[in-house]
């Protein structure tokens, strides 16, 4: 290896989440946490507040000193135009939320938030599923269906509220292989009889759902964890049912980009989760 290879080598070391708005990110604690439970002192993790008109040229910017960037909205598909290679997982929703720059400077688009999502409802015991209900039809709606397409064996449905929306969750369906129907909000009560229910909506969307919550409910995924927990997710757990809640799914995917980024695997999943508990708690 030349000096300067083994230079950039030893000084690539820096990585960012990127987003508009973003002070509200809990990226940078988890990240940092990792790095300090895995003794990486020369390593930082930033914050930066960047659109969709400011990313090429933030991109371009960055020198070899950077290992990658986390992205949140509205830059998940913004990013890819600028990628040299997007993985198979990332290409399926068209969402990228995770770059990583390698050792010859190429850049790699990876999507973290579905096996996140599968590994979040592992670790709550939910393997398989022969049927599964979506509240909401968003941008985090399309990750959930690929997440689903990987533990359910039978029909999803998707509560919307617009005929456009629904049109597009099936759409997402048919690509990813998926029995997918769509259903009106206004029944969106029934969803919760489902054996999983994963709840994408805005905070205060299911608020009103909290009083149908039935006697025995199943699992809740409330993609949320700010505030926590949703009313939803509060009945949920006062009736017994299992609940997996958003900060879950922020550890699982911060988790993997920790690994892709810095190389070292496994990543400390307790120390993020519990740093992330921290930071909420703080606030």
């Amino acid at each position: 290896m030349s000096d300067t290879a083994s230079t950039e080598h030893v000084h690539r070391h820096r990585a960012a989440v990127l987003g508009s708005p973003i002070a509200h990110s809990l990226s940078p604690v988890l990240h940092r946490a990792a790095y300090q439970a895995l003794e990486l002192t020369d390593w930082t993790y930033d914050r930066f507040d960047v659109d969709e008109a400011a990313l090429p040229g933030f991109v371009e910017g960055l020198g070899a000193e950077w290992a990658g960037l986390s992205l949140t909205m509205p830059l998940k598909r913004a990013v890819i135009p600028l990628l040299d290679e997007i993985s198979e997982t990332a290409a399926s929703v068209e969402a990228v939320n995770t770059l990583v720059f390698t050792e010859d400077g190429r850049r790699v688009g990876d999507n973290t938030d579905i096996p996140g999502m599968v590994a979040a409802l592992r670790e709550h015991g939910v393997e398989e599923v022969d049927s599964a209900a979506i509240l909401g039809a968003g941008a985090t709606a399309s990750s959930a269906l690929a997440a689903l397409a990987r533990v359910c064996t039978g029909e999803v449905v998707v509560y919307v509220r617009s005929q456009a929306r629904a049109d597009e969750m099936r759409g997402w369906g048919e690509r990813l292989g998926l029995e997918v129907r769509t259903a009106d909000w206004a029944d969106a009560a029934e969803a919760l009889h489902h054996p999983l229910v994963v709840a994408t909506t805005p905070a205060g969307t299911t608020d009103a759902l909290a009083a149908s919550v039935p006697e025995r409910p199943a699992t809740l995924f409330d993609v949320l964890y700010e505030p926590w927990p949703t009313e939803l997710a509060a009945r949920w757990s006062m009736f017994g049912g299992a609940v997996v809640s958003g900060l879950d799914l922020l550890v699982h995917q911060a988790v993997l980009q920790v690994e892709q980024m810095t190389g070292r695997s496994p990543a400390p999943l307790d120390a993020m989760r519990k740093a992330g508990e921290h930071a909420l708690a703080s606030r």
